[in-house]
């Protein structure tokens, strides 16, 4: 028997705030899917770095995926940074 938990039953106890949070999209390989990304997360992490992104390209080339280092203050803020992304047609999954 597998038990599945809402990730909303724990989230709270699982992450101290502040804390550094990695967050990765993934998409098309396209010109610009990075930029997209940042300027996604950016608005609600306003004290992002120069470091705070790093992308991959897959083997084959199709896709892209972004990561960015959020240095996350609340649970509200990673939800906000999360549904942005995921409303983005551009991107594909995002974890």
């Amino acid at each position: 028997m597998i038990k599945t938990v809402a990730m909303t039953e724990n989230i709270d106890t699982l992450l101290e705030f502040p804390c550094d949070f990695p967050i990765k999209a993934v998409g098309k390989s396209c010109e610009n899917f990075d930029a997209l990304v940042f300027n996604l997360v950016s608005p609600h992490a306003p004290d992002l770095g120069e470091g705070a992104i790093s992308t991959r390209t897959s083997a084959r080339g199709n896709y892209l995926s972004v990561t960015i280092m959020v240095r996350a203050t609340s649970r509200e803020q990673l939800d906000t940074i999360y549904r942005e992304l995921t409303a983005c047609e551009q991107i594909m999954m995002v974890f």
